[in-house]
């Protein structure tokens, strides 16, 4: 399926969010688009339930021996047989979202061989370098030709860097439209909670990245912090978190209930019915923003300090997790949230980057 890329735009993804994000970007594209899936996660168990919730065909991956790898192992094998893929069949441009491996070797290996690179969600930055995310978003900025920037604060980020302003335009992110068109409505969501035997009041919370899993120290008083919320809380089961829970026998609370991993309709049926939100997840900061939803976010540093800013998310150390979900589940906090706009667009950001992607003019970032 992937061979076939001569004069299409090849967008390239290898995980669950860029799936969900390029998902209406692709549909945007329409007969101009391929989608090129590296295999980055490889757990079928997740990446195959994500392709049907946004509608897409379930894709094998155009690449082999990526999942599973290091980090350095990921970036070598997929620039070299990506390479081989544009030499073959030479797309028109090469469109990477976000700041995963697959974003880095999908934007060297277009760059290498003279194809323009269209990065989406261009910009973000936690001026963190211990953050393995912070390393590809720098080097995609470095060597992408259109910059998509989700808010203007994404597209200053991209102007101090010293990339053109020609080659910078806020576009909004596409994840504003992937909730809208995916939320299910009221009367599935409700059949989804009680499939799962959820409460009609829980605690939603996901946990995977390794500043939490790879700590036992850490992870303990993150779920510590969860059993103590006063409230039931739902916890789908990342592999990488199920496997930490193993290795550091780690128990879980009581008052947590332990989910296997859904499908993005069923988390966002969840993510909108649960009280509040725990998380490290850097996704969920935006989709929070459309369905005002607050956000507790268990994570040292963000590289999407507008959800801070616009009162959506508050980052905090597991320790401290109990008083500012005490804080953020305020009526008050929940009351402002509801009629507080997503910083993250309108809705058209797919249509804009598709416009880009094909070589189309929009009005750059100039301030």
């Amino acid at each position: 399926m992937a061979e076939n890329l001569t004069g299409k735009v090849a967008v390239v993804f290898g995980t669950r969010p860029e799936i969900i994000k390029l998902a209406p970007v692709l549909l945007a594209l329409g007969a101009d688009g391929h989608p090129v899936f590296t295999g980055q996660h490889y757990d079928a168990e997740l990446t195959d339930a994500v392709f049907r919730s946004c509608g897409l065909p379930v894709t094998a991956p155009a690449l082999t021996g990526v999942g599973g790898g290091t980090r350095a192992q990921q970036v070598a094998t997929m620039v070299d047989q990506l390479s081989q893929l544009f030499t073959r069949s030479r797309p028109r441009a090469v469109v990477v979202q976000g700041d995963t491996n697959t974003t880095n070797a999908g934007a060297q290996a277009g760059h290498y061989l003279g194809i323009p690179v269209v990065h989406v969600e261009a910009g973000l930055r936690s001026h963190d370098r211990a953050m393995p995310e912070e390393t590809n978003r720098l080097l995609v900025s470095a060597l992408a030709d259109v910059h998509c920037a989700a808010t203007p604060e994404n597209a200053r980020n991209l102007l101090d860097g010293a990339v053109p302003a020609e080659a910078v335009f806020v576009t909004g992110n596409p994840i504003v439209e992937a909730v809208a068109n995916l939320l299910p409505d009221e009367a599935e969501g409700a059949r989804l909670l009680a499939a799962h035997g959820l409460p009609e009041r829980f605690v939603l919370a996901t946990v995977h990245r390794p500043e939490n899993t790879d700590d036992p120290a850490r992870l303990g008083a993150l779920l510590d912090g969860l059993g103590r919320l006063g409230s039931p809380v739902a916890l789908p089961l990342h592999p990488r978190t199920r496997k930490a829970l193993a290795t550091w026998g780690t128990a879980v609370p009581a008052a947590v209930q332990v989910l296997p991993p859904v499908d993005y309709r069923t988390f966002l049926a969840f993510t909108r019915s649960a009280s509040l939100l725990v998380s490290d997840s850097g996704g969920l900061q935006e989709e929070v923003t459309v369905l005002k939803k607050p956000l507790v976010v268990v994570r040292t540093s963000t590289e999407r300090p507008e959800s801070v800013a616009a009162g959506f998310s508050v980052l905090s150390e597991p320790e401290h997790l109990v008083e500012h979900a005490e804080r953020m589940s305020s009526p008050q906090v929940l009351a402002r949230l509801a009629a507080t706009p997503s910083p993250y667009g309108d809705g058209l950001a797919s249509q804009r980057i598709a416009t880009l992607a094909r070589g189309g003019a929009l009005t750059p970032q100039t301030a």
